[in-house]
């Protein structure tokens, strides 16, 4: 049976006091309280393990802070940390605390932070790359809760996704090692199927790899399936440069296999780009003290944190939270992988 919590009239009577003295002792105020009897106070209270009603207190009292729940599917990826650090940043400026889950791209773990954060009392959810949208959608709905999906989403939802321009992301990569770099047998690692990946960013994969065959075609595409792990990255490109026509570029689907498919190259015994020219995406561009620079796409980050945080606050029957996705353009950051890198930079 569970034990009854104290309540602020148990610890007044334990005290021999009133409630009032219990509460400007626990808020230090308005009104001074003795010594002596400010140690009674203390004294009850510790003895009754009182524990304040945090919830009760925060609705009794005007808020300068609200909350918007945050979810991502993993923060230590540099993409979703900057992600991260922009949306907090700038939730803060308008008197918005973040509450920050990782999702890991688990379904079940995704509606786990939505009940929590709904309970917490948040005012907006923005949701990055979702695991289970129709499901998260649902949850937010009966919660009465807006919510505002970033990069993508798994299953269909009538909303819009704020988000760079995936296709053209993978377009653009291999129009330069094709059209700067001059390489016409170009590669491209990922997996985009539930049967490749169970849990990870296979639909933004999905999209880069359609940029990729709108400039090669679809004859000469010629793709590495992997799970979107590292180790999966570096045992699939291993295999295939061991066994198939060495190609002259290589683009890498995700930026967490980005440094196993550059190893897997090294230990095959090709040269980085001299024998292959890799381009990658989402970049830690801060980053500059590898062995060599990756060739990355990258997406707008303030641009995207900004747009989703300005849906996320505004009114839900305003025109512009009912705004359609609008895909936000991509750049490209040369490095030393493609052979942009001064000098003969050479990996292998």
């Amino acid at each position: 049976m569970a034990v009854k919590r104290a309540t602020l009239a148990d610890v007044a009577r334990r005290a021999g006091t009133s409630t009032a003295v219990v509460s400007y002792v626990l808020n230090d105020g308005p009104r001074p309280v003795s010594e002596e009897l400010r140690a009674r106070v203390l004294a009850a209270l510790d003895e009754l393990d009182y524990r304040p009603d945090r919830i009760a207190r925060a609705l009794r009292r005007p808020r300068r802070w609200r909350q918007i729940g945050l979810l991502v599917p993993d923060v230590t990826l540099p993409l979703f940390g900057a992600l991260v650090g922009h949306i907090e940043v700038e939730a803060r400026a308008r008197d918005h605390l973040t509450m920050i889950g990782n999702t890991g791209y688990d379904p079940e773990r995704e509606s786990e932070f939505v009940g929590a954060f709904a309970d917490s009392g948040i005012d907006s959810l923005i949701v990055v790359g979702g695991a289970d949208g129709p499901a998260t959608a649902r949850l937010c709905e009966q919660a009465r809760i807006p919510i505002v999906w970033v990069h993508n989403n798994r299953g269909h939802i009538d909303s819009p996704v704020v988000g760079a321009d995936h296709t053209r992301a993978g377009a653009l990569a291999t129009e330069h090692l094709l059209t700067t770099h001059g390489r016409d047998d170009i590669v491209f690692v990922g997996g985009f199927t539930p049967e490749d990946v169970e849990h990870g960013d296979r639909e933004t994969v999905a999209q880069r790899y359609d940029g990729y065959v709108s400039v090669v075609g679809a004859s000469a595409a010629r793709l590495i399936r992997t799970n979107l792990s590292p180790a999966g990255a570096y045992h699939a490109v291993g295999r295939y440069l061991a066994t198939e026509a060495v190609p002259d570029g290589m683009i890498v689907g995700t930026y967490g296999q980005a440094a196993a498919a550059l190893r897997a190259v090294k230990d095959g015994g090709f040269r980085i780009p001299r024998d292959i020219a890799v381009v990658g995406f989402d970049g830690d561009i801060t980053n500059t003290y590898g062995q060599l620079t990756l060739t990355t796409v990258q997406q707008p980050i303030d641009t995207i944190a900004r747009t989703a945080l300005d849906l996320a606050l505004r009114d839900r029957g305003s025109e512009d939270s009912r705004a359609r996705s609008v895909p936000i353009e991509v750049f490209l950051n040369p490095g030393e992988t493609c052979g942009c890198g001064t000098g003969p930079t050479v990996f292998g």
